[in-house]
């Protein structure tokens, strides 16, 4: 890797840090290649890499990014290139960031959204990382809301209660200045002043931006993520930034973060379900910081299980446990017994996909009776809705089907299938995979066949790469009965329609 030769005098700064953090030099270096590998780079520094930039040179592209990652793993605060003695450069974490202030979290999303305009290959390769759930989810727990949201002339609106007393400032780590609206390297085009400045904010504004995400909430459900992520995002870029940025008070405003909050988070649902998982992540942060502004704890934890989620599909089952538990504990026991249901769901998802058979157990019995308890007349949000006997049953059936215990997790895919609204067509997909490979599990190759090209034939019609890759997985467990007529159907079936990998 070439770096800048340099005149400099010896950097002090990073040889305090060294000091403090307990590295070799060696060590620093073998941490940073480490680092690297998570974002898919190949680097080759070693302990003379280290001791030149001790002397004043300068790494680099990422690296002095990369560097102060490093040092904030080892030493639990938030370190920049600067305070390493090295030049700026666009983060490695950029758009992860938990702002420090809402006027911050509003420069982050607004430069994701406007950023996010590459096509579906390009997006894909943006990094996930489970480093980054660590420090969002933990200023969220520790967090409070902001004690003012209030921006504009005057900061007031019409029909605007005023400021809401009581609330503490957020405690949350300062975003380097380097970092604000730098999502994804490209510069940001001249804005008008109208999104500069933006405009008077109405009740009607927040009642429009609830209507569009029900309405992109439905077509994700009927589609898949694919189908109309990008209009969602430029409806966010030149609909909901200009309101963040206009005029309101502190009740108005409240609502105003809480509804982009939804927003940001179908964005980046969308996004997981594109299989864009780096840029999801992304969304889902700064979705946790919108809902900190507005004050909405239980729509915060609801974020933190779509992040769990995502982290169960990645593989990454001790960090989907950790932000469940997380959402409990972030929520309490006061939210209403459907939210409790999802949460309980989401650890047991956590728990099943690392083989904890007793856990999960116990977190879906806690699912279970939370769901009983709810009535008809408990207040539940309009997002958490979905969350019923039918989402129940298939929360059972995945967290069976990861415990390889075929039988039970057949039994409630097909009481889902049976009580699951039509609407939700993916998640109808999802569940149909799910009972052909218990049906596979249990011996039944015609049987799983049948019911796997009945799911192959919707998700070549969704724009949804979770659906392909349920699809893609059972057609992986297949390969052990590859010889058998019904599995050279299903394969032949596969290539027709474009599904490879199977």
């Amino acid at each position: 890797m070439t770096e800048r030769t340099s005149q400099r005098p010896p950097n002090q700064q990073l040889a305090a840090l060294i000091a403090e953090a307990g590295f070799s030099n060696a060590g620093l270096a073998r941490r940073v290649d480490q680092l690297g590998i998570e974002h898919g780079l190949d680097l080759r520094y070693d302990k003379t890499s280290v001791t030149r930039w001790l002397r004043g040179q300068q790494p680099r592209g990422t690296t002095p990014a990369l560097i102060a990652e490093v040092f904030t793993r080892r030493l639990g605060r938030r370190l920049t290139a600067q305070d390493l003695g090295l030049d700026a450069c666009a983060p490695v974490y950029a758009g992860l960031e938990f702002a420090a202030t809402h006027q911050e979290a509003v420069d982050i999303v607004a430069g994701l959204w406007r950023k996010d305009t590459g096509s579906q290959a390009e997006l894909r390769k943006i990094a996930f990382t489970p480093a980054g759930l660590v420090v969002p989810s933990r200023d969220w727990l520790i967090g409070s809301p902001d004690e003012h949201v209030a921006h504009g002339p005057e900061g007031k609106s019409a029909g605007d209660d005023g400021p809401l007393p009581g609330v503490p400032a957020l405690l949350a780590p300062r975003v380097p200045a380097q970092t604000r609206g730098r999502a994804m390297g490209r510069p940001h085009p001249p804005r008008t002043r109208e999104r500069e400045t933006g405009r008077r904010v109405t009740m009607g504004d927040i009642h429009a931006l609830r209507s569009v995400g029900e309405l992109f909430r439905s077509l994700d459900h009927a589609y898949g993520g694919g189908h109309a992520r990008q209009a969602l995002v430029r409806y966010l870029e030149y609909e909901a930034e200009p309101m963040l940025r206009g005029s309101y008070g502190e009740a108005l405003g409240r609502r105003l973060f809480a509804a982009a909050a939804d927003l940001t988070r179908l964005a980046g649902w969308t996004s997981y379900d594109i299989g864009a998982h780096g840029l999801a992540q992304r969304y889902f942060v700064q979705s946790l910081r919108l809902a900190q502004a507005a004050g909405d704890r239980v729509y915060g934890g609801y974020v933190l299980i779509a992040m769990s989620r995502q982290a169960v599909y990645l593989g990454h089952g001790r960090e989907a446990v950790q932000l469940a538990r997380v959402a409990q504990q972030g929520i309490g026991t006061s939210a209403p017994p459907v939210i409790q249901a999802l949460l309980h769901a989401a650890e047991a998802r956590g728990h099943g996909a690392l083989g904890e058979a007793r856990a999960c157990a116990a977190a879906l019995a806690r699912s279970e009776r939370a769901l009983d308890a709810a009535c008809s007349g408990d207040e539940t949000p309009s997002w958490a809705r979905f969350f019923d006997e039918a989402q129940l049953a298939d929360e059972f059936a995945h967290c069976h089907r990861d415990l390889r215990e075929y039988r039970t997790a057949a039994q409630h895919a097909e009481r889902s299938l049976q009580l699951r609204d039509p609407a939700y067509a993916r998640s109808r997909l999802f569940c149909r995979v799910v009972l052909a490979t218990a049906r596979l599990g249990l011996g039944e190759v015609e049987q799983a066949c049948a019911l796997g090209t009945e799911a192959m034939q919707q998700a070549a019609e969704m724009r949804s790469m979770r659906a392909l890759e349920y699809v893609r997985d059972l057609g992986r467990r297949l390969e052990v009965h590859r010889d058998a007529p019904a599995v050279r159907t299903f394969h032949e079936h596969a290539a027709a329609l474009g599904i490879t990998g199977t």
